[in-house]
């Protein structure tokens, strides 16, 4: 049986890229933000796909990064370079979405996973202690 989680989406998160993408995609971002939020509901079951790993388990915290591509849109998953980094509390029942990101959004000259993981330290302190 499949475990429904409550989605939030930070404030962070909001006010960040997913401006962005609301403004480039416009319609097609409502779509594609209700299928994150639907898979996220179910990340037990997203994370037996290719689309989703564990990058990070600690202290009943899991960080987890998914792949997932605009609606509408003819690039696969894996080419998309969209991702989303989320906090997974599997114990209190709910998932944290911490960045919704474009490959292109990341732009230090880091490596991406080094650029992310710097950035959810440095604006979230609760979850700094998991990096």
């Amino acid at each position: 049986m499949e475990s429904n989680y409550l989605v939030q989406i930070e404030s962070f998160a909001e006010r960040h890229f997913i401006k962005s993408f609301e403004k480039k995609y416009k319609g097609h971002w409502d779509i594609t933000l209700r299928v994150i939020i639907f898979e996220l509901e179910r990340i037990d079951n997203l994370l037996l796909t290719s689309k989703a790993n564990i990058v990070i388990d600690k202290d009943n915290i899991k960080i987890v990064k998914t792949e997932f591509k605009i609606a509408g849109s003819k690039e696969s998953t894996k080419t998309s370079g969209n991702r989303c980094i989320v906090a997974w509390h599997k114990e209190d029942n709910f998932v944290s979405i911490l960045l919704i990101y474009g490959k292109t959004d990341l732009s230090s000259g880091n490596k991406e996973t080094d650029e992310w993981k710097r950035i959810i330290r440095d604006n979230y302190p609760k979850y700094e202690h998991l990096f």
